[in-house]
């Protein structure tokens, strides 16, 4: 059975044992792996999906209706965890990533499968978030670093194992088998998750969910999108159209910040966001988080405009990403815990990492093989530490109670940034892409370049961050 916390003032629910904790762990770590891999799955595979289709232009969309719709319903489950459990919560995030997947698998247009892949990601948005709150119920803020690192590691594995799987699967099956591999992954996540969950403390608080909210912001990062991807293609970047688009963007999104201002409870709770050290946090997650993203759907698509690389081949040029920084959150993550002086690895990772993208921009038209190894391994090596530091320093600052609004808030904003940075690199190598070989390298060293100005800015916040003592209770 659940353990209920009452309506009154919070109190610490009866800790797990240490082997139902780690057990819960283990468990929730299939539905991040879940997550992480359909933002990144379909990159090695884009080429082959606008052959069969005829259809370019399009193809950024199966990319980014995934984060636009997981980044609009990350809040709302975070929400809804909160009021109903997050056990209640996985439920209805793995029913629809299944539903959106063979959705996807059957499409038999473009049409299709971009609406398949909003279904999608209306799970998606739900599996890694729920992960992320799950792991505070488990754990107090002094013991949860070394299991944050555990996510990180399987966050980045997913991401970085799935363009060389979704590689593989276009070229020697179909693209469509990187969606039909989803359902034994759902069940697995069933069998495994929902049972081990049934015996997580709750903090249970009475929430409203802001639709409207979420819809404003939907509306506004679409019209974006739409303007980014078409113009200049279909339409002259000066025509009526595109201007119109991005007014309608503009007007949402101030729509968007009036709602937050004005709801009872805002898609981004803004009591959580007035803490210095919550918006530390959620800036330095977002601004380097949605970078390492963004290149991880890109990065195989230069290897192949560029490098003229097979979609496997490139692919797999990326399992450094994993295996390195697999070893850096392992290593450090345990350290976050044991010092006082917790950012300093973080600081140092940081600006090695950011280093190794202003040597990617720099060098674009000059590598090989070899040096984009490299460039990738000392990139992993130093963003490893990066997630633990930001969740724990979040989870510490706020109580137990929003746990799940918070880590929802965190990562909506991580999502939209992420959609914003995808939407903007596909418009640049689009047009790169079409041209000459030379001008595609010229379009990646913008994208790097970008990206590591994404990194700086993640730094500077890194470095405004302060170093509150970790709890070692669930209670504030």
């Amino acid at each position: 059975m659940e353990a209920k916390t009452p309506q009154g003032a919070p109190q610490d629910p009866a800790p797990l044992a240490h082997r139902e904790a780690r057990l819960i762990v283990i468990a929730m770590m299939v539905p991040v792996f879940m997550g992480s891999m359909d933002q990144t799955v379909l990159a090695s595979a884009l080429p082959a999906i606008g052959r069969e289709f005829g259809n370019i232009h399009n193809l950024p969309w199966l990319i980014t209706t995934y984060l636009i719709a997981a980044t609009a319903s990350t809040p709302l489950y975070g929400k809804i965890s909160d009021i109903y459990g997050r056990r209640f919560t996985l439920q209805i995030a793995i029913g629809c990533w299944l539903a959106g997947s063979l959705v996807c698998a059957l499409a038999p247009n473009m049409t299709v499968l971009i609406l398949g892949r909003t279904l999608h990601g209306l799970g998606g948005g739900g599996l890694t978030s729920t992960g992320m709150i799950v792991l505070g119920d488990v754990s107090t803020p002094k013991d949860r670093a070394k299991y944050y690192g555990y996510f990180a590691m399987t966050y980045t594995t997913a991401g970085a194992c799935s363009p060389a799987l979704g590689g593989f699967l276009a070229d020697y099956f179909h693209w469509s088998a990187i969606f039909w591999i989803n359902v034994p992954m759902a069940l697995v996540a069933i069998f495994f998750t929902l049972a081990v969950m049934r015996r997580l403390p709750r903090h249970d608080r009475p929430h409203k969910l802001n639709l409207l909210g979420a819809a404003l912001i939907v509306i506004s990062t679409v019209s974006f999108m739409l303007a980014l991807t078409t113009g200049g293609v279909r339409f002259p970047w000066s025509s009526p159209e595109i201007l119109g688009l991005f007014a309608t963007a503009a007007i949402f999104c101030g729509l968007f910040f009036w709602r937050l201002r004005t709801a009872p409870e805002p898609l981004i709770p803004l009591s959580i966001m007035q803490d210095p050290v919550a918006r530390c946090a959620v800036a330095t997650n977002s601004l380097g988080w949605g970078a390492i993203v963004a290149l991880n759907i890109y990065l195989p698509v230069y290897l192949q405009d560029v490098m003229l690389m097979s979609a496997t081949s490139a692919g797999l040029s990326l399992m450094v990403l994993m295996g390195v920084l697999n070893v850096s959150a392992g290593v450090t993550s345990p350290m976050i815990a044991r010092h006082r002086r917790y950012k300093i690895v973080p600081l140092v990772g940081l600006v090695t990492a950011l280093l190794a993208v202003a040597v990617l921009a720099w060098q674009a038209q000059n590598l090989n093989i070899w040096g984009f190894e490299i460039i990738l391994a000392v990139l992993a090596f130093g963003f490893g530490p990066l997630a633990p530091l930001t969740g724990v320093a979040l989870q510490n600052t706020v109580p137990p109670w929003q746990f799940g609004t918070a880590v929802g808030g965190m990562n909506f904003l991580r999502s939209l940034y992420s959609t914003i940075l995808v939407a903007i690199f596909g418009a640049i190598t689009l047009k790169g892409s079409a041209a000459t070989t030379v001008s595609s390298a010229t379009s990646f060293q913008i994208v790097f370049g970008i990206a590591a100005v994404s990194l700086f800015a993640a730094l500077i916040t890194m470095w405004i961050l302060e170093e509150k003592p970790l709890n070692t209770g669930h209670t504030r």
